[in-house]
């Protein structure tokens, strides 16, 4: 490519003028291509020279083309975005650097606790089939237990086989298929309800669910765990204590509560003058949902947990009414 073509180019100033000399130098009717057609006049010796030439040529030429071609589609970029550039410094005269949601920042928290002590964090997806959701935790068929859960249904495949989950143990079973025991886990995530919304209850919340299956655990390594996660998240003035209850998945199970943290075991209103508050259900995993997913009852033991991160919050901040966590009020999200 001789000094000519490449000043040619260069000084091509739009995209359109520089299609038109693409098409002067390569086209049909161009030097090159009329050079060559007459390679075919030439000695072996000559046209092998001559072809490399021209290819050569034709190289240098596209290079500098596409190169030009480039600088004048950056050029025309750079001058719509300043065409299209708003100005909103009138808008917004102050900027204010903003934060995690509450709801984040104690998921955060918890997972943070739970890492600490030697659990890694689990998830799955939120739409279900039945078999996880209920079937895979020993919630047979018309079993009385499954009323507990207000359960919402998705529209796909066979009537009331697929849900949106009703709690994270799901994904317990999903650990428990995917990986050999020992088993040390934390399950955070989005659970769905047919709740109705008041101060206590969301029909879209979060649960964080803890699993543990290895030889020789027994409910005594479950109460030391709830209790030192207890006072790593509120306090070591706030004790733990586990009731007798039922769930269809542990045996045996247990409520767990945490001194009032209002009153700090005193008795007021929102404890009903117990001196405790419920935090959430916990137990040994039943023999029946390992077998479910092929882990000897016999050989392994384990145990289960979850409560609401929610929940969490609200005691912590001495805040009574759930809804303010979703009502997006600027004014109480900045306090946290």
């Amino acid at each position: 490519m001789n000094d000519e073509i490449a000043a040619r180019i260069t000084a091509t100033g739009t995209r359109p003028a520089l299609a038109e000399l693409t098409t002067e130098l390569l086209g049909k009717k161009s030097d090159l291509s009329a050079r060559k057609a007459r390679l075919g006049t030439l000695s072996p010796e000559e046209r092998k020279e001559e072809g490399r030439r021209l290819n050569e040529e034709r190289e240098a030429i596209e290079a500098a083309l596409a190169a030009r071609r480039a600088e004048l589609e950056a050029a025309e970029r750079n001058a719509r975005y300043d065409a299209e550039r708003l100005d909103l410094t009138e808008v917004v005269p102050h900027l204010r650097r903003g934060h995690l949601h509450l709801v984040t920042q104690t998921l955060e928290e918890l997972e943070d606790i739970f890492i600490g002590m030697g659990f890694t964090v689990a998830e799955g997806p939120v739409v279900e089939t039945d078999w996880y959701n209920f079937g895979a935790l020993n919630f047979p068929v018309g079993h009385p237990a499954r009323n507990m859960y207000d359960t919402l249904y998705v529209d796909l495949g066979e009537p009331e086989s697929t849900v949106l989950r009703t709690h994270t143990s799901p994904v317990q079973i999903r650990v428990m298929e995917d990986r050999e025991p020992p088993i040390y886990s934390i399950m955070p995530g989005l659970v769905h309800r047919r709740d109705t919304t008041d101060a206590s209850h969301l029909p879209n919340f979060h649960q964080i669910e803890g699993l543990v299956v290895d030889r020789g655990i027994t409910f005594g390594d479950l109460a030391g765990t709830l209790d030192a996660f207890t006072h790593a998240y509120f306090g070591g003035d706030i004790a733990s204590r586990l009731r007798p209850s039922y769930f269809p998945f542990t045996e045996p199970s247990a409520e767990f509560d945490v001194t009032c943290v209002f009153c700090k075991g005193a008795g007021c209103r929102t404890c009903g003058k117990t001196g405790w508050l419920e935090l959430g259900g916990c137990g040994m995993v039943h023999p029946n949902v390992l077998t479910n997913v092929g882990i000897d009852p016999e050989e392994w033991s384990g145990f289960a947990f979850g409560f609401g991160p929610e929940r969490m919050a609200l005691m912590k901040h001495g805040i009574n009414d759930i809804r303010e966590l979703i009502t997006n009020d600027i004014r109480f999200l900045e306090q946290f």
